[in-house]
C-alpha cells in the first residue's frame, strides 16, 4: 500500500505494533485505580497465583510423563522376558519332576533283581581253596526291639508319614566244608572285605567225618548291603566281534 504524505513539514508517525504492550500497562494502572477494594485485588492476584502453579505443575507432570514413557516400556519389555524365562523354568521343573518319579519306580522296582548274583559273586570270589559249599540259602532277619513305653505313660511320637520304609535287608546263610581251619578263617576275613556283604558273623565250626577224611563243617551267617557306586562297573551285554 502506497502512502502520500501531504504535509511535508510534519512526519508521519509509524503505525503501532499489533502488541502494544505500554497501551497494557496503561489500562492495568487504570484498572489498578478505578478498583480500590484491597480484598479484591488480593482474591486476583491469589487466583492469577493458582492459575500459575497450576499451569506449572502440569507442564511438569507432562515433561516428567515424557521423560519416563521410555523407562515404562523398558519395564514392560523386561516383565514379559521375566514371565517367558518363568514359565519355561515350571515347564522344565515339571520335566525334572516326572523323570525322577519315573527314575523312583524304576529302582524301586529294579533295587531287588541283582541281589543274588552279587552275593554269588562276592562268596565265589571269597572262597579259599579246598574250601567248599553245601548249602546257602536266606535266612529271617533279627527281629526289631519292640518299642518301649516311657515311664511317664505318654505314648512316643509318631514317626513322619512322609518317610519312606526301609527296605528289609537280605540275610542269608552259608554252610560249608574246609580241609585247612586257616582256610576257614580267611574265608571270614574275604567276605568282610566285600563291599557287598556285612555283619559276618560265624555260626558253628566242628570237625566231622565224610569219606572217611576228617573234614572241618562251617555255617556262616551274613547280611547283603547295596555298595557304594564307586564299586560298581557296569558293561554292555554284548560287545561287537572283529
Amino acid at each position: 500500500m502506497i502512502t502520500v504524505n501531504l504535509r511535508p513539514g510534519k512526519r508521519r508517525k509509524r503505525s503501532g505494533s499489533p502488541l502494544n504492550f505500554k497501551g497494557m500497562l496503561d489500562g492495568f494502572r487504570q484498572l489498578g485505580t478505578k478498583v480500590k477494594d484491597p480484598l479484591l485485588l488480593g482474591a486476583v492476584a491469589g487466583w492469577v497465583c493458582a492459575l500459575g502453579f497450576l499451569g506449572f505443575v502440569y507442564l511438569n507432570n507432562v515433561r516428567q510423563l515424557y521423560t519416563l514413557e521410555p523407562r515404562l516400556e523398558q519395564a514392560r519389555s523386561e516383565n514379559r522376558r521375566f514371565k517367558t524365562f518363568l514359565a519355561d523354568k515350571r515347564r522344565q521343573e515339571k520335566i525334572r519332576d516326572s523323570l525322577l518319579a519315573q527314575i523312583t519306580v524304576i529302582r524301586n522296582v529294579d533295587g531287588d533283581r541283582y541281589i543274588w548274583p552279587h552275593v554269588l559273586d562276592e562268596v565265589t570270589k571269597a572262597l579259599p581253596a579246598y574250601t567248599w559249599l553245601v548249602d546257602m540259602g536266606s535266612a529271617a532277619p533279627e527281629p526289631a526291639p519292640a518299642a518301649v513305653k516311657p515311664a511317664n505313660g505318654k505314648a512316643a511320637p509318631a514317626s513322619d508319614s512322609t518317610t519312606a520304609p526301609e527296605r528289609p535287608q537280605l540275610v542269608f546263610n552259608l554252610t560249608g566244608r574246609t580241609i585247612d581251619i586257616q582256610a576257614y578263617t580267611r574265608f571270614l576275613r574275604q567276605l568282610e572285605a566285600s563291599p557287598w556283604i556285612h555283619d559276618v558273623t560265624p555260626v558253628s565250626a566242628q570237625t566231622v567225618v565224610e569219606q572217611e577224611r576228617p573234614v572241618t563243617a562251617f555255617s556262616i551267617r551274613a547280611t547283603y548291603h547295596p555298595a557304594d557306586s564307586a564299586y560298581i562297573r557296569i558293561a554292555p551285554f554284548s560287545q561287537s566281534v572283529r
